[in-house]
Order: structure tokens, then C-alpha cells, then sequence
């Protein structure tokens, strides 16, 4: 099945190969820098989609001092190289990826306190997410196939969605609905940015395997409110315990909770997580736990290793 290719809103990708945005910090002072464009055409060419690490939309929700900036200071002649460069591979499409750090910036990166999730008022509220769709439009104008909305490992999204994090009694707080307000209004407002024709992806912290947080139960309700929102595809990883769940070996960490995300939408669901042979890939589709399946670690080491799976 890996060979199979799959169709994400009007985006036809070559196989169910995904690389997954692993933050490579090589950006000179939020533009693509000429490493950037080498690491990511070095692996383009036999993966289906490539997902660009996590770009900040706004000053605000910077994570890091040499994250990608997305903002309305971006570089965009550095993002079309960009794209310009994947492109030129071959059939490998290239996904930008947004985000909002939350209360996980430090004021030392941002120039700013880190956001409270429970103290943010509606006003910022609206303007965040405006920077989310502007950022997305930028996504779009650079080149890029598509975009995705960050919304897991506790940056301001997950924050929102999370139990451990959200004690808000508004519109934004309590129930699971509630909680996964914020993140519905932010796709919408991409999703009327962008159009309907431009595939929006989300990821979507689904569990915080932590007594107290966000639960598997909860996960499907949750898919369903995004894709309605629009969401084109649910990429799935954890909430706050980050890309990880300690103890698990099992290839395709998080597995089990996309099998019920996928049998609650009808978008496709994307899965990562230690996932190392074809044989593992193909498992994961042949019993329907994901659509496609994000390898990451391999690439990282190997940029043709998924010239490596395909042949195998």
C-alpha cells in the first residue's frame, strides 16, 4: 500500500510516505537559510510530502531564536527557494507548518511574557488568529502545497485543548467542545483565508498520556470538530508529553488513537512515531490504523531511506 497514491483535498501525493517537521534550528534569524533548502531537497525526490518544521506566525509565539519565521516580516523570497527547490525533485510536495509557542516561549526569544492560556483576553484572541490565516496565506503564496496548523506538544493550541492547561470558564473552557473552540476558530479562519481548494492539515495533540489531561475517549469527538472546521487531514502526535510517549516501543506510537480518529472522520489520518521498516508501515495501513505514515528519525539519518522502504 505504500506505493498507493492519495489524494488530500486537490493535492495528489505519489505515495503514503510523509516526512514528518523535526526542527532543524539552521534558519538565519527566521529566514530559510541555503542549509535549509539543502537538507530538505537532499530528501525530497521519493517521500510523497514533506512537512516543514514549525514556523511561528507571529513574534508573539516564537519557540526558538532560529525557528522559521511565517509572520509579516517573513522572507518570502527564501521561502520560494524553498519550495522552488523540493519541487524541482521531483513529485514530493511541501507542506508549511504554523504555529504559536503560547506559554512555551521564553521572553528572551519573543521579546514578550509568554502567553497565558487562561488569562488571554478576546481580543488577542482574534488577532492570533488572524496571524494564523495570514501566515497560511503567506504558506500559499511561497509555494507550498499545503499548510499545517499546529496543535499538539503543549504549544498554545494543545494549551487550549489540554485539561492539564485550560481552567477557562468561557466560551473556550470546560467541556471538550469548549476546550476545542480556539482551535475549530483558527481553521475556519485559515480555511476562509486560503480557500477551499488549498489542503489544510492538523495536528493534532490527541492524547497527554498524564493522569488529569486530555484522553483517548475524547480524541474522536475532537477529529470530528476539526474536520469540520475544514481540516483536509489529521496528523496525529501527543499533547503534552511532546512527540514521545515513554515506555512505548511500539512502531507507531500513537497508533491505536489515530485507528479511532480514523474510524470517526473521513479525512485521511497521518501517524509518526518509531516507525522503521516497510513491514511496520505496511501493517499500520493494511489494518487501518493511519493513511499515511510519517518516518521520521530514518530520514534524519538517511535522507534516501524512503528511496530504501519503497524498494524494499
Amino acid at each position: 500500500m505504500l506505493e498507493n497514491k492519495i489524494i488530500v483535498n486537490h493535492m495528489e501525493l505519489a505515495n503514503r510516505l510523509v516526512m514528518p517537521p523535526m526542527a532543524t534550528e539552521k534558519s538565519n534569524h527566521g529566514s530559510v537559510s541555503e542549509d535549509q533548502i539543502s537538507y530538505y531537497t537532499v530528501r525530497a525526490g521519493y517521500v510523497g510530502l514533506i512537512i516543514l518544521e514549525h514556523a511561528y506566525i507571529n513574534q508573539r509565539g516564537m519557540a526558538s531564536i532560529n525557528q522559521v519565521n511565517f509572520s509579516e516580516t517573513a522572507d518570502m523570497e527564501a521561502l520560494k527557494r524553498l519550495t522552488d527547490a523540493v519541487h524541482a525533485k521531483g513529485t514530493t510536495k511541501i507542506c508549511a507548518q504554523i504555529n504559536h509557542a503560547g506559554s512555551k516561549t521564553k521572553r528572551e526569544i519573543s521579546g514578550y511574557m509568554p502567553l497565558n492560556v487562561n488569562s488571554v483576553q478576546k481580543d488577542r484572541i482574534e488577532k492570533i488568529k488572524q496571524a494564523f490565516a495570514d501566515a497560511a496565506v503567506r504558506a500559499k503564496e511561497a509555494g507550498f502545497d499545503a499548510v499545517e496548523v499546529h496543535g499538539a506538544h503543549g504549544y498554545l493550541l494543545d494549551q487550549f485543548y489540554s485539561p492539564l492547561t485550560n481552567f477557562r470558564e468561557d466560551a473556550y473552557g470546560g467541556t471538550l467542545e469548549k476546550r476545542c473552540q480556539f482551535a475549530v476558530e483558527v481553521l475556519q479562519a485559515v480555511r476562509k483565508a486560503v480557500g477551499p481548494d488549498f489542503p489544510m492539515l492538523f495536528r493534532f495533540g490527541a492524547v497527554d498520556y498524564q493522569a488529569g489531561g486530555s484522553q483517548k475517549e475524547d480524541a474522536g469527538k475532537a477529529a470530528k470538530l476539526f474536520e469540520a472546521a475544514g481540516a483536509d487531514l489529521i496528523d496525529i502526535s501527543g499533547g503534552m508529553n511532546g512527540f514521545m510517549i515513554r515506555g512505548n516501543t511500539t512502531p507507531g506510537w500513537f497508533q491505536d488513537v489515530s485507528e479511532l480518529i480514523r474510524q470517526n472522520v473521513s479525512v485521511p489520518v497521518l501517524v509518526t512515531g518509531g516507525i522503521q521498516t516497510r513491514e511496520q508501515a505496511e501493517d499500520i495501513l493494511v489494518n487501518g490504523k493511519a493513511d499515511l505514515i510519517g518516518i521520521g528519525r530514518p530520514v534524519l539519518r538517511e535522507p534516501d531511506y524512503a528511496k530504501k522502504i519503497l524498494s524494499e
